[in-house]
């Protein structure tokens, strides 16, 4: 099974690497000794996110999630970003491929399945679902110093 590799950290980030993303085959979620999910990673714990977790997943050409799953409290941004298949939400059933984003509140019942010829790879945000107010939007702060780059 693959590793993720640790990058750089300091007191404010962490850096990893998944490697190429071709590889994403060679990383398996164990959820219990009856559920592995190949292809699929977690990598929140690793960046010691605060607020959001995000996971990489490649489905193989005739492969899918196997299941309908929805969340308690959890909001998920799906991004799709090679190959082609099918998503699927309350029984809608839409296509997808690289480029398709799709945002899915806690309660709607979702699936994926790669009805395509090649792999069908996606990264999956999930964070607490709740309203981005005014001070949200206004979040950021641009600091008066000066980028400065190695040579």
């Amino acid at each position: 099974m693959k590793e993720i590799n640790s990058i750089s950290k300091g007191i404010n980030y962490n850096a990893i690497s998944l490697g190429s993303l071709c590889g994403l085959n060679d990383y398996v979620l164990t959820l219990s000794p009856e559920i592995q999910i190949p292809g699929k990673v977690f990598i929140g714990h690793e960046l010691m996110c605060s607020g959001a977790e995000i996971s990489f997943q490649v489905f193989e050409p005739g492969s899918e999630t196997g299941f309908l799953h929805s969340h308690h409290t959890h909001e998920e941004i799906y991004i799709f970003i090679k190959g082609e298949g099918e998503f699927q939400v309350d029984g809608e059933i839409f296509a997808v491929g690289e480029g398709s984003v799709i945002r899915v509140s806690p309660s709607g019942k979702r699936s994926v399945r790669n009805n395509g010829n090649e792999s069908l790879t996606m990264i999956c945000i999930q964070y607490k679902s709740a309203p981005f107010g005014e001070e949200d939007a206004a979040d950021a702060v641009i600091l008066p110093e000066k980028v400065k780059w190695r040579k």
